[in-house]
């Protein structure tokens, strides 16, 4: 099974997709990353200021954070291999990574918000919901 590892910057929830403002491109990767569970590849997200033993365990992150700082992150990694380092990768680049082939495209109103419903991190729930099995809620 292919498994697709990303290491985000410190961020206040595991995928960064909380409060009342988000990040576009934090959510477009979000629903990549679902995307590709649905395709049966397996996702691990390991966030900087949860996770730290996580960035200290594996060697090249290690590595990429002691040579470029913040600037590394997010770091992606396709069955341990370093795929892309500084930018969050397309759907169809983490598709070709994951051996699906072309990845088809994603309608806008396919990517979800979540609503805020208070200030603060995750709109003042407490806890970040995500498709992902990293883990760790917010605040």
């Amino acid at each position: 099974m292919t498994t697709v590892r990303v290491f985000d910057p410190a961020m206040c929830c595991s995928t960064g997709i909380c409060g009342p403002s988000v990040d576009p491109e934090l959510a477009r990767f979000a629903a990549d990353l679902a995307w590709l569970e649905g395709q049966g590849v397996a996702v691990e997200r390991f966030n900087l200021a949860q996770q730290p033993a996580a960035f200290v365990g594996d060697v090249e992150v290690r590595a990429a954070l002691e040579a470029q700082g913040a600037d590394a992150l997010p770091l992606v990694k396709v069955n341990d291999a370093a795929k892309s380092s500084g930018v969050y990768p397309s759907r169809a680049e983490l598709a070709a990574w994951a051996g699906l082939g072309d990845a088809p495209a994603r309608p806008v109103e396919a990517i979800a918000t979540p609503k805020a419903t208070g200030g603060g991190c995750c709109g003042g729930a407490g806890k970040a919901s995500t498709s992902t099995k990293s883990g760790g809620g917010c605040c």
